[in-house]
């Protein structure tokens, strides 16, 4: 059987491939300490739970507008223009199967074959390979700890060519939870504006951010700025509702129309009494997204701090999101090899920095408990001192 050459050329998902060998291991009896899963530990909120299961009793179980529920489109707006300063309405908003799934519907909507995407590295491993699903062509930005990870506005404006169609933005970062300021926003809004390109910010992570920094959307800080900017979120992370599958697009009206049509021909629509929940999400209470951003508070400082403490390790202690991106590069290891030996030596699951675009780092999620935390990091040490 030959398979489509498009499929032959991307990579497994390497943050899932190890979970799963995490949760392997863990079942045959082996004591495992995962720092790998992007996925808050927390259960989904009781008042989110009880509104999908009212809706399971009111009959929505049958299918619904593929580009989401009315009701849903509208409290997405509501909360873009509230939170976010983006003047959306319900009609510019595309009900998603998740945060991925947005992503890839504006691929397949707005990049022909030969169309440049512009990513800054460290990037969460998808982008480029939904990229290459569509035949365009992902342009690597490289970043490092002089710059903070983040892309500069001299750096974008010089990997633009007559050929780049998008940008994408990602703040707070996977893996590297930086934030981007309003400041760099601006300028790297400046360079969007005048080369006339358009930028996609992946916001996923907004609630979770640390010490007072603002998490500023892109495309509230002007008119020019907004045409230009599409919006990539979700539920999944705030509301530790990762299994839900409810993400969202926001755009121009002729994008989402587009993907609307292009949804209409795939999966068609979210999970009917699921998006009910996600109603409740985002007009209930809002205390249970707080709870659980001052339970990473505690998870990060702890974390951070054990770190600092292991000779050969470095890392900048992040801004938003529960990833923190670790340096090896002392070890003299690979990534992929650095996390093997972890795994197999002292039963500690992390992710290899490689498909990151960072082959000298790897990166540890603190989105699990206290006790795993400092049982991780014993083994970590331990690990470090034998190399040593």
């Amino acid at each position: 059987m030959e398979l489509a050459r498009r499929i032959t050329e991307i990579e497994p998902s390497v943050t899932l491939a190890i979970s799963a060998l995490a949760k392997a291991m863990q079942q045959d009896g082996k004591d495992i300490c995962s720092f790998s899963a992007g996925e808050p530990d927390f259960d989904t909120p009781e008042h989110i739970k009880a509104a999908a299961k009212q809706a399971l009793d009111l009959g929505k179980t049958r299918y619904g507008a593929a580009a989401g529920e009315p009701h849903l489109r509208q409290a997405i707006a509501t909360k873009l223009q509230r939170d976010n300063g983006l003047n959306y309405n319900a009609a510019n908003i595309l009900v998603t199967n998740g945060g991925k799934h947005s992503l890839y519907n504006l691929m397949v909507t707005l990049i022909n074959p030969g169309d440049e995407v512009i990513i800054p590295a460290p990037f969460w491993l998808s982008y480029p390979e939904m990229v290459k699903l569509v035949d365009g062509i992902p342009v690597i930005v490289p970043t490092d700890s002089s710059t903070g990870y983040k892309i500069t506005p001299a750096a974008l404006d010089a990997a633009i060519t007559p050929k780049t169609k998008l940008f994408i933005l990602n703040s707070p970062s996977n893996p590297s939870g930086v934030v981007y300021t309003r400041a760099e926003l601006q300028a790297l809004a400046k360079v969007v504006v005048d080369r006339d390109i358009l930028v996609v910010s992946d916001e996923i992570y907004e609630k979770i951010v640390y010490d007072g920094v603002e998490q500023v959307s892109i495309g509230a800080l002007g008119e020019d700025i907004f045409q230009r900017t599409i919006i990539s979120s979700g539920f999944a992370k705030a509301y530790a509702m990762t299994g839900w599958r409810i993400g969202y697009l926001a755009a121009p009206l002729a994008l989402i129309q587009a993907a609307s049509t292009l949804q209409g021909h795939s999966t068609s629509n979210v999970c009917t009494f699921a998006q009910y929940g996600a109603i409740a999400a985002l007009e209930g209470s809002q205390d249970c997204v707080e709870t659980m951003r001052q339970a990473f508070v505690v998870r990060r400082q702890a974390i951070v701090e054990r770190l600092e403490a292991i000779p050969g390790l470095s890392c900048a202690k992040p801004d938003g999101a529960f990833y923190i991106f670790v340096n090896i590069a002392s070890t003299q290891l690979n990534s992929l090899e650095f996390c093997q030996q972890l795994l197999e030596q002292q039963q500690v699951a992390t992710i290899p920095g490689l498909p990151f675009g960072a082959d000298d780092h790897i990166r540890i999620s603190y989105a699990t408990d206290l006790t795993t935390i400092e049982k991780g990091m014993d083994r970590l040490t331990k690990f470090m001192r034998s190399r040593l």
